[in-house]
Formats: C-alpha cells, sequence, structure tokens
C-alpha cells in the first residue's frame, strides 16, 4: 500500500505536466488554427482604446466567432494587449487568432482611397464622401458653415479651399479627417505657388488666386489653353472689364440652372454673376487642380479678351469685339437650332451681344 501510494505522489506532478502540456499545447495549436471566415474577405473595425475583449467582440460582430477568453490570454501572455493599434483591418481565410493580433499589434490597417475631382464643388465633394467605403460618417446634417467651424477654418464657404487629389485613408476614419486633410494639402499648395507667381499680376491674395483658378478650372477643356485663358481673364480685370464667364453664372444659379445658360440667367444678379458685376466673384466656383493655379499665377502674356469655344474642346481667340461677334456666328449660331449658346465649360462673350 506505502508503495502505490508512493508512486501516486510520484505519478501526480507528472500527470499535472502532462495535462499542462496538453493544455499549452491546444492552446497553441489553436491560436495556429485558421479561424472561420463568413467570406474570403471580412473587415473589421478597431475603435480607440479597445482591449483584446472588445476586439473580440468586434470579431465576432464582424461574422468571425473567435474564441474570446482564449484571444484575451493569447493577448496578455504575449504582451500584444499593450500593442494593439486603432484603425481598419482585413481578415482573409487562412487567418489564425495569432494571424490577427499579430496584424493589430504591427498596425498592418486595410487601406481604401478615395478620389476628389478637378472642377468638382463641395456639393459633389460631399456626396463623394457620404458614398465612401469604410468610412465614419460624421458630417450628416451639418450645414458647410457648421463644417468650417469644425474644422476650425476661420471662414464660412469651403468651395474651392479643398485641394482635389487621391487620398488613400484606413478602414474607420472619418470624413472629417479627409476634408481635414484635403485643406491642409491645398492650403500648402496654394502658399508655395503664391511665393513664386509672376509680379504684377492684378489680383491682391492667394484666396483670389484661388478664386482665378476656379475659373480657369471650369472654362478650359484643353489643359495647353489654360495659360492663355488665364490671360484673357488677366487684361480683363486689368482693363475693369466685366469677366463675362458662364460657369460662374452657372454656380450663381445653383439649382436654378437647368442645363442650358439663357439670355435672362445671364441679366440676373447674383454675387457670382460676372456678367452683371466686375472683378472676381466672391468665392471660387470649384476644386482647381495645380495645374490651373499655376495658369492662374503665370498667365500667358497676349492681347486676347475674347473667347469662343469652337465645338471641340478647343477656343478661338480674339482681340476685338467684332472678331468675337464674328466667332460666335461661325462656332454657336452657326451651329444649327440646337446649339447652346452658353454652357458649363464653354468661353465668353460680351455683354452687349448676350443682351440681345
Amino acid at each position: 500500500m506505502k508503495i502505490r501510494l508512493s508512486l501516486l505522489f510520484l505519478l501526480f506532478p507528472l500527470l499535472i505536466l502532462a495535462l499542462a502540456a496538453g493544455a499549452v499545447g491546444g492552446f497553441v495549436l489553436w491560436a495556429r488554427q485558421p479561424v472561420h471566415m463568413p467570406a474570403a474577405k471580412v473587415d473589421f473595425i478597431v475603435d480607440p482604446g479597445s482591449t483584446p475583449r472588445s476586439i473580440a467582440r468586434a470579431l465576432h460582430g464582424a461574422g468571425i466567432p473567435i474564441w474570446a477568453p482564449g484571444f484575451i490570454l493569447l493577448a496578455r501572455v504575449t504582451e500584444r494587449d499593450k500593442m494593439l493599434k486603432s484603425g481598419g483591418y482585413e481578415a482573409v481565410q487562412g487567418d489564425s487568432p495569432w494571424t490577427l493580433l499579430e496584424r493589430m499589434a504591427l498596425g498592418e490597417r486595410s487601406e481604401r482611397q478615395i478620389t476628389f475631382i478637378e472642377g468638382w464643388t463641395f456639393k459633389q465633394m460631399r456626396a463623394a464622401l457620404n458614398n465612401a467605403p469604410d468610412l465614419k460618417h460624421t458630417l450628416a446634417g451639418m450645414s458647410d458653415a457648421q463644417i468650417m467651424a469644425k474644422l476650425g477654418i476661420g471662414m464660412k464657404d469651403p468651395e474651392g479651399l479643398f485641394f482635389p487629389n487621391t487620398y488613400v485613408y484606413d478602414a474607420g476614419s472619418t470624413d472629417l479627417d479627409l476634408l481635414r486633410r484635403a485643406y491642409a494639402t491645398g492650403q500648402d499648395i496654394l502658399e508655395q505657388a503664391w511665393k513664386q507667381r509672376a509680379p504684377d499680376l492684378p489680383i491682391a491674395t492667394p484666396y483670389e488666386a484661388l478664386i482665378l483658378a476656379s475659373l480657369i478650372e471650369k472654362e478650359v477643356a484643353k489643359p495647353k489653353e489654360r495659360a492663355r485663358v488665364a490671360g484673357v481673364f488677366v487684361n480683363r480685370l486689368r482693363k475693369d472689364m466685366p469677366l463675362q464667364t458662364d460657369p460662374s453664372v452657372i454656380y450663381g444659379l445653383g439649382s436654378r440652372y437647368d442645363g442650358h445658360l439663357h439670355k435672362r440667367d445671364l441679366r440676373q444678379d447674383t454675387p457670382w454673376n460676372t456678367y452683371t458685376r466686375p472683378g472676381l466673384p466672391p468665392t471660387p466656383i470649384a476644386m482647381a487642380g495645380s495645374a490651373s493655379l499655376e495658369a492662374a499665377l503665370h498667365p500667358e502674356t497676349n492681347d486676347y479678351l475674347y473667347f469662343v469655344a469652337r465645338g471641340d474642346g478647343s477656343s478661338e481667340f480674339s482681340t476685338t469685339l467684332d472678331q468675337q461677334n464674328r466667332n460666335i456666328a461661325h462656332y454657336i449660331l452657326g451651329q444649327g437650332k440646337g446649339a447652346e449658346p452658353h454652357k458649363a465649360a464653354a468661353p465668353t462673350k460680351d455683354l452687349e451681344q448676350a443682351k440681345r
């Protein structure tokens, strides 16, 4: 009996060790086995301040039924619980609990991208943000002025202040984050361009340069004509002639624009009607790209005061009203009854001609 008890006391620690080794082995095996995936790829969000427990809940919510106690233990034993980074992540077929944990510890977030197009208005920019995948939408119901205040920008009108470009973002980023980046990028580019501007321009501030660049952006279809169109606008500003640019009139009409610019629209006064008001409009009318900003600050030196669309995306330029009227008769009125005498990105004509 004593021998049996002695053997039992000797074997019991070994049995405990065997059970412990089996448990550790099983735990390691679990940590390395692929988790069940409801699809080939599954996106999930790790919120700031998340713990292993809340992350396990987030994985469950995304359709990945991970064993929460094991995931918590794995994070704590490996001290990955102190390294977890917030953001958007992507789980793929074959990922194990350890793979997922390590990905979050290293901050290997999944990325998305959004493109803001030259010539877009802020309204179009907001629509793109609303449709962007895996983006947290925080601006719903806010007015433009409220958004500007939220960004800490000391202006109420956001038009043209955000730089058109492709922005890469982490899943789980906010729409406000993207706006803040686009604004900062635009301000940096505008500041550098303003420092290198041509001398003696009839614009006094970087904001006026942005306004002029937005007019060029909406007027020009052929990139090589940007500097020439800028030269026309600069010549008109120097002579105190109305800019008479149709896209600005259209912008001022807003929802009243029906796709055709009529003579009555040219007479309808708004702050953006460059037929009825001299000088630049009060704000940009769209987002301007670097090329249009460069043209605004380095316009071509020429004598042109007028231009009209040829119908193929290019423009015909002239120095006198008589030449302009002949060009209008040839390129616009000569296109038949279905032709539109005014449309966005179509160049200007003299106010007196427009009134006839």
